[in-house]
């Protein structure tokens, strides 16, 4: 489970080979205690939550990521390492 960003507290991953879960490509991110797995690209959450404003920074994060993640996600299903991704700043 590699983690990919890390910014204002948030630490993303994806998983190796994780499409039986949730039958579509997906992030897993934690926050605190809090954990939450979301949609790419389109940023449902399909599982957990986060503080409000976290959330806000995590899918805004993601909609500037969309064309990596969902090359990531395919590195990951494909059992390869995925790419680093910039943090959001």
């Amino acid at each position: 489970m590699p983690a990919i960003s890390m910014f204002y507290g948030i630490i993303v991953y994806l998983y190796f080979k994780d499409n039986r879960q949730h039958n579509r490509p997906h992030i897993h991110a934690t926050y605190q205690e809090n954990e939450v797995i979301v949609a790419i690209p389109d940023g449902e959450i399909l599982e957990g939550g986060f503080p409000n404003n976290k959330m806000k920074l995590l899918q805004a994060w993601m909609e500037l990521h969309k064309d990596e993640l969902v090359a990531d996600w395919q590195l990951a299903l494909s059992g390869q390492q995925p790419y680093k991704i910039e943090p959001l700043r």
